[in-house]
């Protein structure tokens, strides 16, 4: 059962990218508070049916620790989602996936000393990076822009990702993920009015792309990955993540026919050996 979930949350994350470059006619903070305000109703459905009284039995540190989740995910999305539309979704879903390096560097500066391994995994992976963005670069500003928002997105990712490991050690898959995505609606939905983006009026196909990507991503993505953070472990799901980047990179090629310049590849294969060192060798940590 695990490994299914671990496929469906993959496959779930990988069709993000590719959803939100097909159905441009919805603005980016528009279809990212649909999809994180829909999933948390669907989700807190159920945990209110199991015990009426559960989000008033969250403490005060869990609640601290779910709104800054919320808040780094709501502003994750507003990065990634954009950069998905102004470079190619697979150099922005490769930029966003090397949030193991930031969250690498986030546990140095607390003390933990690492393995060679993950010192030479974070050269790799920022290699990666320098050689799509430097390819983007010829692609003209508006790409380049769209690589910087990723790499932002990514950073926001760890936090979510570290605050998440947190929450989970005591909050349920439902109650975490529908209070997390509730956050993040409404931090979103304060971005929109402020920036007058609509929150209605979209055509039909419109809609049909914020039920894709609420259900694809948010549901059978985000929030299986929340779970598996409790079942498999953070290290273990950041490895996992790591297949986001050739997936979203196979599903934008057959979907979306995106062409994507064989300089891209050698980032993407850069990125994913050295985040694979990064995680290898965090699992042989040293505290300092």
């Amino acid at each position: 059962m695990t490994i299914l979930l671990a496929i469906v949350g993959v496959l779930g994350i990988s069709a993000s990218g590719p959803i939100i470059a097909a159905f441009p006619t919805v603005p980016v903070l528009s279809m990212a508070l649909w999809r994180n305000g829909s999933a948390a109703v669907l989700l807190a459905a159920p945990a209110l049916r199991r015990n009426r009284r559960i989000f008033r039995e969250m403490t005060r540190r869990e609640w601290s620790i779910v709104v800054a989740s919320g808040v780094a995910l709501a502003l994750h999305f507003v990065c990634f989602m954009y950069a998905v539309r102004m470079t190619s979704v697979a150099a922005a879903t490769a930029l966003v996936c090397i949030q193991g390096v930031w969250i690498a560097l986030f546990q140095m500066f607390r003390g933990v000393r690492y393995q060679p391994i993950v010192l030479i995994g974070m050269g790799l992976a920022i290699c990666g990076v320098v050689a799509i963005t430097g390819l983007d670069l010829g692609l003209g500003r508006e790409a380049l822009i769209g690589d910087l928002l990723a790499i932002m997105g990514g950073m926001l990712a760890a936090a979510y990702t570290l605050a998440g490991a947190a929450a989970r050690r005591t909050l349920g898959t439902g109650t975490y993920a529908s209070t997390c995505y509730a956050v993040t609606a409404v931090i979103l939905l304060v971005l929109c009015l402020v920036t007058g983006q609509p929150l209605w009026g979209f055509d039909a196909l419109g809609w049909i792309g914020i039920i894709l990507l609420t259900v694809c991503a948010q549901l059978l993505g985000h929030t299986v990955m929340n779970h598996l953070l409790k079942v498999l472990g953070a290290l273990t799901v950041s490895t996992l993540i790591l297949l986001e980047i050739p997936g979203a990179a196979l599903l934008a090629a057959l979907f979306l026919e995106q062409v994507v310049p064989w300089g891209t590849f050698v980032g993407l294969g850069a990125i994913l050996i050295g985040l694979w060192c990064v995680v290898r060798g965090q699992s042989r940590l040293v505290s300092g």
